[in-house]
């Protein structure tokens, strides 16, 4: 949500905006975790499964921010 607010602010040709792109990670958790919720009352343990796999996947570094960060102070 801060990053969102933060694009708002500066706008959509901002840095921030450029390196955040498509933004897969950010679009894709909060739909992993009502499918997980809905999952709970099925298989609990595809639902664990879910929580921990968008837990590992931002666990992953991003580094698309700290490129253009580089290539803007170049």
């Amino acid at each position: 949500m801060l990053q969102g607010a933060i694009i708002r602010t500066h706008g959509e040709t901002s840095l921030l905006a450029q390196a955040i792109g498509r933004d897969l990670k950010g679009k894709l958790s909060p739909v992993l975790y009502v499918v997980a919720i809905g999952c709970t009352f099925v298989e609990p343990w595809i639902a664990g499964a879910l929580y921990a796999f968008v837990a590992f996947m931002w666990l992953i570094p991003d580094k698309r921010i700290e490129g253009v960060m580089r290539d803007d102070a170049a």
